[in-house]
């Protein structure tokens, strides 16, 4: 189904020294395949309007710092990654929506499940698919996206005993009371939202830490709202196994044109920022593994 579009995710290694954080990206892929395109309602500049554009970018600092990167190249339009295996919409399929799929979740009703169905209300695509089509979609994209997270989480555990998984995405415009802006002013609006899935999927102190760096570099940070984290937080982070998840959204306009999706010319001013937030979480990480390491060592 995909073989003429080449690798559907990408691994950013770092070149040496290594650190146990890793960073994820499963929202800022820009494959189209031609079954997306094809059969699709909407104009491709509507169907972007999915992407996490240019996090992907944002965070390309991180193998400089020690931590992979693992980014989807697929476009969100055609998988999500961030959902549930089988989170599909019933609207979607032109079959019955089998036993093992979760149909009543939110965001499946909402048409934003594994496979979109739906932007903004307006449906994707001219007529409905088979589950056999979404289940390759699933097959093709998804899953290699989740093998090799978990392979990274394994291996850094393997090492070190503990991992933070930063799951990066972006959010359009909201306003401090978390409801969606229709525009005007950045005065007030949230600029960047860390989700904890509520204090379950990532040790407190660390969310303290960044949520505290990033204020310090005066922006308006909101824990677990609008977002708390999605499927990827939810399902990696197990702080009681070593493992924490958390999830952070940036507002979009601190870093691109939201309507024509072009970066802004000052970009490096934020990936200085996010730069100085993954060191906070590095040293956060490391200074627990040490404290792992001397509670471990026999008494003399």
């Amino acid at each position: 189904m995909t073989s003429d579009l080449g690798p559907m995710i990408e691994i950013v290694r770092p070149a040496r020294g290594s650190v146990p954080v890793i960073v994820s990206s499963p929202h800022s892929g820009q494959i189209y395949p031609p079954c997306v395109l094809s059969e699709t309602r909407l104009h491709l500049n509507q169907l972007r309007r999915l992407e996490d554009a240019h996090v992907d970018r944002l965070f390309d600092m991180a193998p400089s710092h020690g931590m992979p990167l693992l980014k989807a190249l697929f476009a969100r339009a055609y998988v999500d990654a961030n959902r549930e295996p089988s989170e599909f919409d019933q609207d979607l399929l032109s079959d019955p929506l089998p036993a093992h799929a979760n149909g009543q979740s939110a965001k499946a009703r909402a048409g934003l499940g594994t496979v979109p169905s739906r932007i903004s209300g307006q449906p994707i695509y001219r007529k409905r698919l088979s589950l056999d089509h979404v289940e390759q979609r699933v097959r093709a994209a998804y899953w290699p996206y989740h093998h090799a997270l978990q392979q990274l989480i394994e291996e850094c555990q393997a090492r070190f005993g503990r991992v933070l998984l930063l799951d990066c995405h972006s959010m359009p415009s909201f306003n401090a009371n978390g409801a969606l802006s229709e525009g005007g002013s950045d005065k007030g609006m949230i600029d960047i939202a860390l989700g904890d899935r509520f204090g379950s999927s990532c040790m407190s102190s660390i969310v303290r830490h960044a949520e505290a760096f990033l204020a310090g570099q005066d922006l308006r940070v909101t824990r677990n709202r609008p977002y708390a984290g999605g499927h990827i937080t939810a399902h990696y982070g197990r702080p009681h196994l070593g493992v924490h998840a958390l999830q952070i959204e940036i507002r979009r306009g601190l870093y691109m044109d939201e309507s024509k999706l072009r970066l802004h010319s000052n970009v490096s001013d934020l990936k200085a920022m996010l730069g100085g937030l993954l060191d906070i979480l590095s040293e956060l990480m490391r200074e627990s593994t040490r404290m792992d390491i001397a509670k471990a060592m026999p008494a003399e």
